[in-house]
């Protein structure tokens, strides 16, 4: 990792913090010495950021630095939070950290009287009443991004076990299911495999369509 991107990692786990953190909570969050977190405080002040705190005390870093201003109405902020809290609760680890972050990005650029409302959590999300993934949604993700084949270990609602090649297009985030859409070549059509009954997924060959094609496809076909 470069200097500037463990900089600018070391100013967002400030951001998660209201209260002083100390280097070794920042080192082991970040994968760093706690020696490498004192150097990179000083230069994170010296450059201008609100970084409050000592060793052995702890660090705080004051809301604002390096942000440009956010032109949210209230309903607008509620909307775009209530989305994040969805997120942490529903969402895979990397997801619900990632919300994390984005909340803390938001909130520490907004005007008081609109991060109180954040603060107070005007709208609160309930947990996903849907069984837990099975296979990790991140590597789901990533064969989505890459468009690239995923070899499935799938068991049906009657514990049976198959093995499908899909063509990964979204993940669709339900009440009481997260589902993959894909293109299955078995079917040779679209099909929904359910997260919690994927018990092991692995990454193939790009497939040889675009994404957006075979996601328009399957709008058509469920409008159908």
């Amino acid at each position: 990792m470069s200097r500037a991107a463990r900089l600018l990692d070391l100013l967002q786990a400030l951001r998660r913090y209201r209260q002083p953190v100390t280097a070794a909570v920042l080192a082991e969050s970040l994968g760093v010495t706690a020696r490498t977190i004192y150097r990179d405080i000083v230069t994170l002040q010296a450059q201008g950021a609100t970084i409050e705190g000592e060793a052995g005390v702890g660090y705080v870093l004051r809301p604002g630095f390096t942000l440009p201003p956010l032109m949210f109405s209230p309903d607008e902020i509620e909307a775009v939070m209530l989305g994040l809290r969805l997120v942490a609760e529903r969402a895979d680890p990397a997801l619900r950290n990632a919300a994390d972050d984005a909340a803390a990005k938001i909130a520490a650029v907004l005007p008081d009287d609109l991060r109180a409302s954040v603060e107070t959590e005007l709208l609160i999300a309930g947990p996903s009443a849907g069984a837990p993934d099975g296979e990790d949604a991140a590597i789901l993700r990533q064969a989505i991004r890459d468009s690239r084949k995923l070899g499935l270990d799938y068991r049906d609602k009657g514990q049976e076990r198959t093995n499908r090649i899909v063509w990964p297009i979204a993940i669709g985030y339900f009440a009481n299911a997260r589902v993959l859409i894909a293109w299955c070549e078995l079917r040779q059509d679209f099909r929904h495999f359910r997260l919690d009954r994927i018990v092991a997924a692995a990454q193939g060959a790009r497939y040889p369509q675009r994404r957006a094609a075979l996601l328009r496809a399957w709008r058509a076909q469920q409008g159908s």
